[in-house]
């Protein structure tokens, strides 16, 4: 059974940890990485051994998180996972991970898995959670903390757009700026910079945009035939997710995108009153209000699309929006 902590039993554990590994999920994001980066920095500033293991491969726009850092063997002690929801989320990494001491994380909608779990719900990102670990644990806020933590703040917020940004998270970023983060370098990494091959995809996604559901409802698809086609990535493909809920009208979003190892992955981001993780944990996912995902196990996108109609069209019923 999970044991439920507050910041102080958490500081106190980390105060303790020896030898730590950090976990990251898979198809990791700009909150998971600068979370897990952030804490090793910090970590490591109090002379413990500390690395941090990835499932997937880091996307070239995060890359620069891990500059100066190189990896010391040992057997870890400590395994604490970041930004996780799910221990599926691990992948095909979850067998090798039975046991994890400890899980940082702010969705509202998350399996128990680890012993002990520091959950804030209202976080905008799991990185103020992190950013606040490190100010009682005094460690240093370097640059590149500062770097990272904004990072998974900036990303999970849509560059503080969505309706997750509270005021304590531009206060949190306001600090950062004054430990050194790079705000405008970073914001034209993430927001304002995209390879050629992306906006072919982007024009696909829009050949294949369907509104349904009387306007409330807009879906596209991202099949392996499009990357291969236009040369772009998964990790662009995450771009594309905000797409479907521009749509004028538009409550629910929905991007459907093939997955290579078999089935669809689905990005839902949504508007009130439409709670988008209660769609996904239909389908055995989870995640936020306004944005959620889940998987999809089945053979053809048409099947897919029909199964997340059907949820989507449950939700919109139950809200007397169809």
């Amino acid at each position: 059974m999970t044991q439920s902590f507050n910041l102080t039993q958490t500081v106190s554990f980390l105060q303790d940890a020896e030898d730590v590994l950090i976990l990251t999920h898979a198809n990791p994001d700009g909150d998971t990485l600068g979370s897990g980066f952030a804490l090793l920095r910090g970590l490591r500033s109090m002379a413990k051994r500390v690395r941090l293991f990835c499932p997937d491969e880091i996307p070239p726009k995060f890359s620069f998180m891990a500059d100066g850092i190189k990896y010391a063997d040992y057997e870890p002690k400590t395994i604490i996972a970041v930004d996780l929801a799910d221990a599926k989320l691990l992948g095909d990494a979850k067998a090798d991970f039975p046991v994890i001491h400890l899980c940082i994380d702010h969705h509202g909608t998350r399996q128990a898995f680890a012993e002990r779990a520091y959950v804030v719900p209202e976080a905008a990102a799991c990185a103020e959670l992190i950013f606040a670990v490190l100010r009682e644990l005094n460690a240093p806020i370097t640059p590149a903390i500062a770097d990272c933590l904004y990072s998974g703040i900036a990303t999970d917020t849509g560059c503080f757009r969505y309706s997750n940004t509270t005021a304590q998270t531009l206060r949190i970023a306001a600090k950062l700026l004054e430990y050194g983060a790079c705000a405008a370098e970073l914001n034209r990494r993430y927001f304002e910079t995209k390879r050629k091959a992306y906006f072919s995809l982007e024009r696909m996604a829009l050949e294949k945009l369907r509104v349904l559901e009387r306007g409330r409802y807009a879906v596209t698809a991202l099949t392996r035939a499009m990357y291969d086609e236009c040369g772009a990535s998964e990790d662009e493909a995450e771009q594309i997710a905000a797409i479907p809920r521009q749509v004028e009208g538009a409550l629910v979003g929905a991007t459907i995108k093939e997955r290579k190892t078999g089935g669809f992955k689905v990005s839902l981001r949504s508007y009130e009153p439409v709670d988008a993780s209660a769609i996904a944990a239909k389908l055995g996912g989870g995640g936020h209000d306004r944005a959620a995902g889940c998987t999809i196990e089945v053979e053809s996108l048409e099947e897919a699309e029909e199964i997340l109609l059907a949820a989507v069209h449950n939700e919109l019923a139950d809200l007397g929006k169809t």
